[in-house]
């Protein structure tokens, strides 16, 4: 499919500077894009390729001060990278909207309801009483278990795996290989030694308009729920334990692992690799740095680093006065032998 500058610039609400009906057909990168393609410039580090690159159209902020005349035709938004985000959003929809129907084989129980416009790849499962939104992608190798219910306009990748009884909203994304509703890990130790299992019979809710990493584990709930609140953006290859409660628009990057009955407020971010242990509550607007282990309770807007996680300005400061050590101890021999010599001359006179 081509689109003209003219119509690009209605579906993101921007200015074309050039020639408005130059046509495009695929995406490319500043430094690499070709004719026929658009692109996008809001790092100044590659302004040099704004100058040489041979993409048809570029979309660029409208702030920008142009140092020399670009060739292609310009469109001018007010942030580039979001108008660029949201131009790929709109194609993306329009691509997933022409993949409908029932692939076969697949299984799908005659309890089982689907709403309208919607796509199940081939070998997808889907259990007893599971409730199916309109306009959602199910891709092959997916397991919905019984009573699942998943909403409006969501996609589910390749080989995910939802448990029984797992709510998921609408327009949310999974993505391929995540596990949705696995066992809680709960066990209660014996006067033997063994480890008995504590049944967990919860679920898992996730809100509307969040995204779901590849390989991601999400836990069910000992009872009650784990959720995943609202506009929340989990990164592949994320542990969330049993009775976690997410919050709002909170963003957690890879590798992360949130331990069982921890509440994570709204706006969080948390870093790669970080740890946080079980019935913590993290405040609104924390942040928690990469690799930083969480053993304590955060106020909103608290940041933290290290591990064990202590205050980022603190740690920061640390760090400065570490590299000075060397220093520092050369300068406190310097004085200690300083004063062993007014020491001595105080004691001669």
């Amino acid at each position: 499919m081509t689109f003209p500058a003219s119509q690009i610039a209605l579906l993101i609400n921007g200015k074309v500077a050039g020639n408005p009906d130059v046509a495009v057909s695929a995406f490319g990168k500043i430094e690499e894009a070709q004719e026929g393609q658009l692109t996008f410039f809001a790092n100044p580090k590659y302004e040099d390729y704004l100058y040489s690159t041979k993409a048809s159209v570029i979309i660029i902020n409208e702030a920008y001060d142009l140092k020399q005349k670009v060739n292609a035709t310009l469109i001018k938004v007010p942030d580039a990278y979001t108008a660029f985000a949201t131009l790929l959003g709109k194609y993306q929809e329009i691509m997933q909207q022409q993949l409908t129907g029932i692939q076969e084989p697949s299984y799908i129980s005659r309890t089982a309801k689907y709403g309208q416009q919607v796509f199940i790849g081939a070998f997808a499962f889907l259990g007893e009483n599971v409730t199916v939104g309109n306009n959602t992608k199910i891709f092959p190798n997916v397991y919905l278990g019984d009573q699942v219910t998943v909403g409006d306009n969501t996609i589910i990748h390749p080989g995910v795996k939802i448990y029984h009884g797992c709510k998921i909203g609408s327009n949310v994304i999974i993505h391929a290989g995540t596990v949705i509703g696995s066992d809680g890990f709960g066990f209660a130790p014996q006067a033997d030694g063994s480890l008995q299992k504590v049944p967990q019979i919860g679920n898992v809710v996730v809100e509307d308009n969040v995204e779901i990493g590849a390989n991601a584990t999400i836990d069910r709930a000992t009872m009650g729920s784990t959720i995943i609140k609202s506009g929340a953006k989990l990164d592949n290859l994320i542990q969330i334990a049993h009775n976690v409660e997410v919050g709002h628009s909170t963003v957690i990057a890879a590798q992360a692992g949130i331990s069982g009955s921890t509440k994570i407020g709204n706006g969080v971010m948390i870093g790669g690799q970080a740890g946080l242990a079980g019935h913590l509550h993290v405040g609104d607007g924390a942040k928690i740095n990469a690799q930083a282990g969480l053993g304590k309770s955060l106020k909103p807007g608290a940041a933290v680093t290290s591990s064990p996680a202590y205050d980022y300005g603190q740690a920061i400061r640390s760090q400065a006065v570490a590299r000075t050590l060397p220093e520092m101890e050369k300068r406190i021999k310097e004085l200690e032998i300083l004063v062993k010599q007014l020491i001595s001359e105080k004691i001669t006179s």
